[in-house]
């Protein structure tokens, strides 16, 4: 069994995996830039080292963390997501090193992190993807011709992209054209790579992502779906488990593509199939080869710990549970409260968070890494906190995620929570059809009041007598 784990990430996630390590006897190291000393995470690890004064440098220094692994006797590395979590190379280091890497091997995360090389293996395995191209584009020609072919619109795409990042949809070769040199670019600087290919456009689709676990012994399962259809411009803002739109027939569909592809690359550890939904037809869109950020929703309707069974695996033990014995009750909804103004095109808003109190009570639960007087720095994404709520049925769990959203106080910066409590609702949204068109066909949802509640003014008056007076 594996003893001590460097955690190689920050924020709510790197917490996440420090209280797995607690529940299992492993002993956590944290790392931290100049930025993050402060950090949630380096109070609760078991031990903490800094990466140095950059605030990303460190983060995204594959050497200087696994070096960091072995000289503090760590016997595995746990990459979380973002940074280097889907990077092969840092794979291979640590294995090179004798460290564990927590997550699939490096072959299949450059060949999943390939998105033309995985539609090649999806397509042999005969799960269904859109209409593409075969490979990577040669330049701007290649693009309009193969447009043509496919039919407009189409999507441009980085090739080992990700995090709705590199990506633009085309309705026209003028479009096209215009695209064209910005994902170039945006892939460039975002992931070291200019490849792009084309794909189909799936208009208004559902978002659905399946949840597999695999281990070393050929075992493989899924743990349902997640619906991530409400998005803004490629990054989801609510998801849900399970989705409250397929049928029992499309969900058993899903969960058996999902657990083919799996089998058909070798996966071993935590994953996610993405597919679109159309029209009753199913696309495969991509395979995270990492745990998600919604993976929250996943463990509250199963009641499996994902990042537990991602340790199991990664000490090379089976799993431990099979298909026959995994399923779902009632619903879970995920919300990522962003520290952005929705009413100012969701700016960022970065500063200290003057007062912070988590919503509490039945079904409700909050993975974050903030706390009163911690101060956002700008440096990095900008979600502070998920609020994950889960009832027995889906109004059960509208009603909740309404009562938790108005329970939580974060005071001091400008969040995503009042935006979310408008969708909840929304008449549409609560009958639980919709697509990845939602928020963009309802701008109105922006239009709520920022007015304060008596309790709420009065709240900020004593936050503003406690701060002068030094309490």
């Amino acid at each position: 069994m594996i003893k001590k784990i460097l955690i190689a990430n920050r924020g709510e996630i790197a917490v996440r995996i420090v209280r797995a390590c607690a529940e299992m006897g492993i002993r956590s190291v944290a790392v931290y830039s100049d930025a993050d000393r402060h950090a949630l995470h380096v109070k609760r690890a078991d031990e903490s080292y800094s990466l140095g004064q950059d605030p990303l440098s460190g983060y995204l220094n594959p050497q200087r963390l696994v070096s960091l692994a072995v000289e503090t006797g760590c016997d595995a590395l746990h990459p979380g997501y973002g940074f280097l979590s889907e990077n092969a190379h840092f794979s291979e280091l640590c294995e090179q090193h004798g460290i564990k890497f927590i997550g699939p091997s490096a072959e299949v995360i450059r060949r999943m992190g390939d998105k033309t090389e995985a539609r090649r293996s999806m397509i042999a395995a005969g799960v269904p993807c859109t209409p593409g191209t075969e490979g990577n584009l040669a330049d701007l020609a290649e693009a309009i011709r193969e447009a043509a072919r496919i039919g407009y619109p189409v999507m441009l795409k980085a090739t080992s992209g990700g995090g709705g990042r590199g990506i633009r949809r085309c309705n026209s070769q003028e479009e096209l054209e215009q695209a064209y040199p910005r994902v170039i670019s945006e892939a460039t600087k975002a992931f070291g790579s200019a490849e792009v290919f084309l794909e189909k456009c799936i208009v208004n689709p559902k978002h659905i992502e399946a949840q597999i676990l695999a281990d070393s012994f050929g075992n493989t399962v899924h743990l349902f779906e997640r619906d991530c259809s409400i998005q803004r411009r490629n990054q989801k803002l609510i998801e849900i488990a399970p989705s409250p739109q397929l049928t029992p027939e499309q969900r058993a569909y899903i969960g058996e593509l999902s657990v083919r592809a799996a089998k058909a690359v070798g996966y071993e550890n935590a994953g996610t199939v993405e597919f679109l939904l159309a029209d009753d037809e199913v696309y495969f869109m991509e395979m995270n080869t990492r745990v998600q950020v919604e993976h929250t929703i996943t463990e509250e309707i199963t009641g499996i710990d994902i990042v537990r069974e991602q340790i199991r695996i990664a000490s090379g033990l089976p799993l431990s549970i099979k298909q026959e014995d995994i399923q779902y009750h009632g619903f879970a909804l995920q919300f990522r409260i962003n520290a952005e103004d929705p009413k100012n095109n969701f700016f960022p808003s970065f500063g200290k968070i003057t007062r912070y109190y988590a919503p509490g009570g039945p079904g409700v639960r909050t993975d974050t890494a903030i706390y009163t007087g911690y101060v956002i720095p700008p440096h990095y994404d900008s979600m502070c906190l998920k609020l994950v709520v889960w009832a027995l049925t889906w109004e059960e769990a509208l009603a909740r995620g309404l009562r938790a959203l108005d329970d939580m106080r974060l005071h001091g910066v400008k969040t995503t929570t009042p935006y979310y409590q408008e969708i909840l609702r929304n008449p549409e949204f609560r009958t639980g059809r919709f697509n990845t068109s939602f928020v963009e066909e309802h701008p109105e949802l922006l239009e709520y009041s920022e007015k304060r509640r008596p309790e709420q003014l009065a709240l900020a008056i004593a936050t503003a007598i406690a701060a002068y007076a030094g309490l």
